[in-house]
This record gives structure tokens, C-alpha cells and sequence, in this order.
């Protein structure tokens, strides 16, 4: 028998929201950690909402995720992972970009 955790979202047209984690879904957080047996991610997280309820969470940096065991949110998670992967990337090509137009100013090429 498999869990919810496993099972495919009920609902196709369920509107999925993937965002950064405010301070305000700290409560949520907390539930999710204690319905997942696992602690809430360290640092940056990402968030997935369904129907506007959190089921699912991902640490950017730390790639742990917790998510609601009791409703069908496996497919979550790699779709946060996925993301996650988007902004680490993007973070890592940023920072070169930076010092490169900063050196081609100080020497006058920009």
C-alpha cells in the first residue's frame, strides 16, 4: 500500500505554487516538520503551496526537504528540487558576471 506522500496529486487542475518561504509561513513550516518527522530546513527555502495550503518544503542550500505525509505530495519535492537547482545555478553565474562588469569599469571598457 502506498502512502500519500507517494501518490499523484488528485486534482490536474490544482494550482501548484512554487515561492521563497516568508517569515509569516513559519507555523506552517513547523506543522509540515512535525507531520514529516524531520526538522524544518536551515536557511533559504522554497515552497510549494497547492489549492494555496504549503504541503511541501526544500532548503536551497542544505537540499532537505519536508513535506505533508498525509496528502499526495511526492510529486512536490522534485519539482522544488528542480527549482532549487535553477537558483543555485543562476547564483553562481551572477556573481562572475558582477565582477567582470566591475573590472571592465575600473578599467574604463565599460
Amino acid at each position: 500500500m502506498s502512502s500519500a506522500k507517494h501518490d499523484r496529486i488528485r486534482d490536474p487542475g490544482a494550482a501548484v505554487t512554487i515561492r521563497v518561504a516568508r517569515a509569516e509561513d513559519a507555523a506552517a513550516l513547523d506543522r509540515l516538520a512535525i507531520l514529516d518527522s524531520q526538522p524544518v530546513p536551515a536557511g533559504l527555502k522554497l515552497c510549494a503551496e497547492v489549492g494555496g495550503e504549503l504541503w511541501a518544503a526544500y532548503s536551497v542550500r542544505g537540499r532537505s526537504a519536508i513535506a505533508d505525509p498525509f496528502r499526495p505530495s511526492g510529486e512536490l519535492v522534485p519539482l522544488l528540487e528542480a527549482r532549487a537547482a535553477q537558483l543555485r545555478r543562476a547564483s553562481s553565474e551572477v556573481v562572475p558576471r558582477r565582477r567582470w562588469r566591475r573590472a571592465a569599469a575600473l578599467l574604463g571598457a565599460a
